[in-house]
């Protein structure tokens, strides 16, 4: 069966650029939204996930979904610092952070809508088991203090947040001597002070997590051992990359499916855009069309040309929208976390995976809506078509 030829086909195109562009147009924004709701998905995944260190354990009462619905008392915090498997500093001190963490309501910058922050309670060891954090205005809060340090995205975008202001919760002045950034991770979006001074401003008898640092990967077999055999601890222990994949779960599947849904719907708009274009130029070319099967090319192979005449459609449409979505990484953006309904803010994140995922959605809304016109024309009788003429 002879085929005809691709260039045929891209002049056709070419021919209707106006119609085309108009075609392409509709399904680029279909597209746009696709790719950026892929996108806005795995930039929450990649926030929480990198939140997380390899050979940092997070310690929870058992059963709580997040930090701030966990209590560890400061006996079962006292048992678990003493564990075997858990790494030593320089000094042959223990690599263990004890923190409370709470949620308290902050305005933000501007607008002054409140909005729930996290305020973590650690130290100085606590900062060492993140090494992604680093102050890059001022300097850490003192021990004993009512010092605080506050995340790039909460200095940023909330009221009393930035270096040198004041914050008061919990019935006190907080001063904010340093402005951390930990590579767009989560705790840029958190707000850190020492451990003992948030407990005793909230009035908790207990932490709500214990972190502490591996002396090898392979340790958390016999240390989670440890824990399950004491019966003291009613507590659970995770590696701490997947306690935050965990954290992110829930409102990423929340808005890639809502977005998909969205979506499709606009989706069956830009396909019977796509098969209105194509049945119009079906009607246009109905006597080129005899013409065609008159000089020996076959109903398969007419099929196919308005078939790839579409998909070339639906492949410009794609490649515009990609290209639009692209230009999204630059956007920073926050939401609230479903588990902890306190601030995230994030970036959208370009893979190779949502460019192949969004090619194949606009090439498929292109095989569906052109199929049909194309069969159409496949149909056509050669004395029809050139009588039409």
């Amino acid at each position: 069966m002879k085929a005809i030829p691709l260039a045929y086909i891209a002049r056709n195109l070419w021919v209707r650029r106006v119609t085309t562009l108009l075609t392409a147009g509709g399904m680029a924004l279909v597209v746009f939204v696709f790719a950026t709701v892929l996108m806005m998905s795995e930039g929450i995944r990649a926030t929480l996930v990198a939140t997380g260190q390899p050979d940092n354990v997070l310690v929870l009462r058992q059963g709580a979904g997040a930090e701030i619905n966990s209590g560890i008392s400061r006996e079962q915090a006292a048992i678990i610092e003493s564990l075997p498997g858990i790494a030593t500093d320089g000094n042959g001190a223990r690599l263990v952070s004890k923190e409370p963490v709470v949620l308290n309501n902050l305005p933000k910058r501007g607008s002054g809508k409140p909005s729930n922050v996290t305020l973590r309670g650690t130290s100085a060891i606590g900062l060492a088991l993140r090494p992604q954090v680093s102050i890059v205005q001022g300097r850490m809060f003192r021990a004993g203090t009512s010092e605080i340090i506050a995340g790039r995205s909460i200095a940023n975008g909330f009221q009393g947040a930035g270096l040198g202001e004041t914050l008061r919760f919990a019935q006190r002045d907080w001063v904010v001597v340093g402005v951390f950034d930990s590579g767009k991770t989560g705790f840029d979006s958190e707000i850190w002070g020492d451990a003992e001074q948030m407990i005793a401003a909230f009035r908790r008898n207990a932490y709500s997590t214990v972190v502490f640092r591996l002396a090898d990967q392979e340790a958390f077999t016999r240390v989670s051992e440890a824990i399950a055999a004491d019966p003291r601890l009613t507590v659970e222990a995770k590696p701490e990359v997947q306690f935050y994949a965990e954290q992110s779960e829930a409102l990423a599947t929340f808005i890639r499916y809502l977005g998909l849904f969205l979506s499709l719907i606009f989706s069956v708009g830009a396909i019977f855009g796509a098969m209105i274009t194509m049945f119009a130029a079906v009607a246009q070319r109905s006597s080129e069309i005899g013409t065609l099967r008159a000089l020996g090319f076959r109903r398969g192979s007419v099929l196919l040309a308005f078939l790839a005449e579409s998909l070339l459609l639906s492949l410009v449409g794609g490649a515009l929208g990609l290209a639009a979505a692209s230009t999204m990484q630059a956007v920073n953006i926050s939401t609230t976390n479903f588990q902890t309904f306190s601030e995230l803010a994030f970036q959208f994140k370009f893979t190779p995976g949502i460019a192949l995922n969004t090619m194949c959605f606009a090439l498929f809304m292109g095989l569906v809506g052109g199929f049909i016109p194309a069969w159409r024309a496949a149909r056509l009788e050669i004395v029809d078509c050139l009588r039409a003429a």
